[in-house]
């Protein structure tokens, strides 16, 4: 994995985990974040990709991350080969590996994008392609670090920094790559404390918990909405997943622990906090929320994942510098 260490080097580069990241490189993701967004919205022609392909092989299911990436490539006029579910409509399901399929896609590309269920799978990956860069969009419950760059991008549109700040991280954390990613994220900055809400039984485990906690972020575990500091400037709900139970009677003790109301906001929310979910739900956060001007995750957070993953694509092509 190749650490981005400056704003220059991200040509080429394999973008795996937020620990890739330095303020710096950030601060330039953003400014080309800003610069997407414009081209987005103005709905005219770009040709800044023109030429180039982008391989996007999702051995899970996905529809934002997955959407998301193939509208970025053709935002900026380029190209996609779109793979769902190697495993059952491909050469995988005849056998082939993960290196090979990398290899062979790696020949018909630019870049590559890939989820997968294991963790480290990106990794792997990146050591078997020798031409094109890997981008994560999720491995396993490791990390997504495409969407905790949306989501930093998102919580810096709101408040204008990424240092100082006070979060509620809630759901499932023991198996959130989202969180996992988020908190990585927040730990580059200074003097941000998250509030940790979750059933006992999805917490973050004890080593992460450690080593986050190391990293320079504050971690306070709290048991119940009651205990959300009332000046947070961002909540990040999470869904409870079905799909890491081995006990489906497990799941449903768990799943409704913690859901976000019109009341649960009116009790616990600051008037300038905003409520971010990186989707989808299923009915942690009420529809009726979704009118509430806190509520971004419908709003700008979602359209920021397009803008944040065209200036990535971008970059790591090297079309801007």
């Amino acid at each position: 994995m190749q650490l981005i260490k400056t704003t220059k080097d991200f040509a080429g580069t394999d973008i795996l985990s937020l620990q890739q990241f330095t303020p710096q490189s950030l601060k330039k993701l953003f400014s080309v974040t800003a610069k997407m967004k414009i081209i987005a919205k103005s709905a005219k022609p770009s040709d800044i990709l023109k030429g180039n392909i982008v391989t996007l092989i999702f051995y899970e299911p996905s529809s934002r991350t997955f959407g998301s990436f193939a509208a970025a490539v053709k935002q900026l006029g380029g190209q996609t080969i779109e793979i769902q579910n190697p495993q059952q409509f491909s050469s995988v399901a005849k056998g082939e590996t993960l290196t090979d399929t990398i290899k062979v896609f790696e020949a018909y590309s630019d870049a590559i994008v890939i989820r997968h269920p294991e963790i480290g799978a990106a990794q792997k990956a990146a050591e078997a392609a020798f031409f094109v860069p890997i981008i994560n969009a999720g491995d396993g419950v490791g990390e997504h670090p495409t969407q905790a760059l949306l989501d930093l991008f998102t919580i810096y549109e709101h408040t204008g920094t990424l240092d100082g700040l006070t979060g509620v991280v809630a759901g499932d954390l023991l198996n959130g790559r989202t969180v996992h990613s988020l908190i990585r994220g927040l730990s580059l900055y200074s003097r941000n404390t998250l509030y940790l809400l979750s059933p006992g039984r999805l917490r973050l485990t004890r080593a992460d918990f450690s080593l986050f906690a190391k990293s320079g972020v504050k971690l306070v575990e709290i048991a119940g909405e009651k205990d959300i500091p009332k000046d947070a400037d961002f909540w990040y709900w999470t869904r409870v997943q079905k799909e890491r139970f081995g006990d489906i009677a497990e799941y449903e003790k768990v799943k409704d622990s913690f859901i976000v109301t019109p009341k649960t906001l009116a009790d616990y929310a600051g008037r300038k906090t905003i409520l971010m979910h990186p989707l989808p739900r299923i009915g942690e956060i009420t529809a009726a929320v979704d009118n509430d001007v806190r509520a971004v995750y419908l709003r700008s957070q979602i359209r920021n994942g397009m803008y944040v993953r065209m200036a990535l694509l971008a970059l790591i092509l090297g079309k801007i510098h």
